[in-house]
């Protein structure tokens, strides 16, 4: 799972994906407010990949860089925009339908699905140590979620949202393999322009249909949306390109602190009890999986 990454620098990888992690609770934030003042799911995506286009764009012609978007993997960069705009929609949708805090701890799951991902798409080998995390990642899942258990703990929360959550997670580990093996040719300045470049202007052909007049107010933060968007794509892309998924995807549990923070203060939402019961065993299982990944890279490079 570990995968080859350009000119590995550990540190400078954990740095950037939790910069990464608050940019992206503070996204989300954006995201579920905006919502809430009546943008459409379909028009916030539109903007997030436009102001991103715009920016990046601006940027590399503001440094000369313009070249180092040129690729011979269009082909490439075309699958990854159409699982990253399908994921965008699925992390978005999960934003809208439940509470921060709970939509962040279910994302949690992405690194189970990247072990069942490394079996099938790559058939790797995955021993009792890392099936039992998976499982029990899952049961944080479903002591979050309590699908009908009626456990009494604390109702449980949206299951439309939750499934929508998972999907989202699920996607997210594939698009992690994806830029992986973008970043071996590619640098995180072209996958994310040509990821924009794709599906800015097929998201602009929905416009005329949910398109309605906002504020003031609303369009400075779906403004401020698109910024965070472009700032995030880059960190995220950036810090796969210097460390291991399996490794650096721990710095993402920090962003359940941001959403836990941004659910209470500006959507006066407190976390549930099922959120304090099942994250730990999701982060911890995550962990569990972290950590394994980590002792399996350091093997094999004795060995080879």
């Amino acid at each position: 799972m570990d995968g080859s990454v350009a000119r590995p620098r550990p540190f400078l990888a954990l740095g950037l994906r939790l910069a990464a992690a608050g940019t992206l609770a503070t996204l989300s934030m954006l995201v579920k407010l905006a919502s809430e003042r009546g943008a459409s799911l379909t028009e916030l995506v539109f903007w997030r990949q436009f102001i991103t286009l715009i920016a990046i764009t601006g940027m590399l012609a503001a440094m000369g860089k313009l070249a180092d978007v040129k690729t011979k993997r269009i082909k490439a960069h075309g699958g990854r925009a159409a699982a990253g705009i399908t994921g965008m929609f699925f992390v978005y949708g999960a934003v809208v339908l439940l509470p921060l805090a709970e939509a962040t701890a279910i994302s949690f799951t992405a690194p189970f699905f990247a072990v069942i991902l490394a079996v099938v798409l790559f058939k790797e080998r995955v021993g009792k140590f890392r099936w039992g995390a998976v499982a029990l990642g899952f049961a944080g899942v479903l002591v979050l979620t309590q699908p009908g258990f009626g456990l009494g703990i604390g109702g449980g929360i949206d299951p439309l949202g939750a499934t929508i959550g998972l999907i989202a997670a699920f996607l997210v580990a594939f698009i992690s393999f994806q830029l992986q093996d973008l970043n071996k040719t590619e640098s995180p300045w072209s996958i994310v322009f040509w990821f924009t470049l794709f599906t800015a202007p097929a998201m602009a052909l929905t416009l005329p249909f949910v398109y309605v007049p906002h504020s003031g107010e609303t369009w400075a933060i779906i403004g401020a949306m698109g910024l965070c968007g472009a700032l995030a794509q880059l960190l995220l892309t950036a810090s796969l390109r210097f460390g291991s998924a399996g490794v650096i995807l721990l710095m993402d549990y920090t962003a359940l602190l941001w959403a836990t923070y941004y659910g209470w203060s500006v959507f006066d939402t407190a976390p549930s009890t099922n959120l304090w019961l099942g994250a730990p065993l999701i982060i911890g299982a995550g962990a569990l999986i972290a950590w394994r990944e980590r002792r399996l890279a350091k093997e094999k490079v004795l060995q080879g």
